[in-house]
C-alpha cells in the first residue's frame, strides 16, 4: 500500500487520483523519540479518488479528514471519502486578486510574489491561528482514528499545519523544512493551475521555497517570542496538553 520515498522517509501513499499524499510518522524527535506512523496523513486534494485508492486509504486506518480549503474550492470538488469523519477547518486562500495584478507585470513581479507568498504563510500563523488549534483538539482526541489533513495542492496550508504538528512533537526544522521541500516531488497538480497563467506567476505560485515556510516561523518568532511559546499561547498546548500530544503520536 505505501512506499517510501527517496531515503525512506516521507511514507507515501501512492493513488491514481490525488497525490502529495503521505504519512508524517518516522521522524525523530529531540529527545530520540520518533513519530509514530499510521496517525496523522497529509495530502493533496481528495476530490478524484478512485474506489481502489478510497479503499488504500481507510486500510491505512485514516478515519478522520480534516478540510483546510476555503468555501469555494470545497463546493468546486468537493472531498470524495466514504465512510470517514470529515471536518472542516476552511482556510480562505488569500493569493487570487494580488496574484493576478502581480502576474500581469511579468518578471518584473517576481521578488513581489515571491513576497505575496511569503505573507501568505505570515496569515497562516497569526490570522488562521484558530484552524490550526481545532487540528490540534482533533489530534488530542481519544482514542479516535488516523487523521488525514489537506488542503488543494497539499503544499500551504496543510505543509504550514505538518510544520507546527511536527513542531509540536519535537522534531528539528531541517526535518521539518525537508518534510515541506518533499511536495515538489510528490504533488502532481502543477501544471494544471499553472495553465494560462504567467510564468514566473505560475513558478512562484505552485513551488515551495525555505522563505515562504520560514516566514511563518518568523511571524511566531515575532508574535510571541518563540515557536514554543506560540504553540502554548495560539494553539493551547499547555504543557499537559502538549505530553498528551506526544504520548498519542510519539513512540
Amino acid at each position: 500500500m505505501s512506499a517510501p520515498a527517496t531515503g525512506g522517509l516521507p511514507r507515501i501513499i501512492a493513488l491514481e487520483g490525488s497525490s502529495n499524499v503521505r504519512d508524517l510518522g518516522g521522524y525523530r524527535t529531540h529527545d530520540g523519540g520518533t513519530v509514530k506512523f499510521g496517525r496523522v496523513f497529509r495530502s493533496a486534494r481528495l476530490s478524484d479518488l478512485t474506489e481502489q485508492d478510497g479503499a488504500k486509504l481507510r486500510a491505512a486506518g485514516i478515519g478522520r479528514v480534516v478540510d483546510l480549503r476555503g468555501p469555494a474550492e470545497q463546493e468546486a470538488a468537493p472531498t470524495r471519502l466514504a465512510g470517514v469523519a470529515i471536518h472542516d477547518l476552511s482556510i480562505d486562500p488569500s493569493l487570487g486578486p494580488a496574484m493576478k495584478g502581480l502576474a500581469a507585470r511579468g518578471e518584473a513581479a517576481r521578488a513581489d510574489i515571491m513576497a505575496l507568498m511569503a505573507n501568505a504563510y505570515a496569515s497562516y500563523a497569526m490570522a488562521w491561528h484558530h484552524r490550526y488549534a481545532a487540528m490540534f483538539d482533533l489530534l488530542l482526541e481519544d482514542a479516535a482514528p488516523a487523521l488525514l489533513f489537506h488542503c488543494t495542492a497539499g503544499k500551504d496550508r496543510t505543509g504550514f499545519g505538518a510544520a507546527l504538528i511536527l513542531s509540536a512533537l519535537g522534531v528539528d526544522r531541517a526535518t521539518i523544512e525537508a518534510d515541506y521541500l518533499a511536495t515538489a516531488k510528490l504533488w502532481r497538480g502543477g501544471a494544471a493551475i499553472r495553465e494560462g497563467m504567467a510564468p514566473v506567476a505560475g513558478e512562484i505560485l505552485t513551488s515551495v521555497h525555505p522563505m515562504f515556510l520560514n516566514a511563518g516561523f518568523a511571524a511566531m518568532e515575532a508574535a510571541d517570542g518563540s515557536v514554543e511559546a506560540y504553540l502554548e499561547t495560539r494553539m493551547a498546548l499547555t504543557p499537559s496538553r502538549r505530553a498528551a500530544l506526544r504520548a498519542a503520536l510519539v513512540g
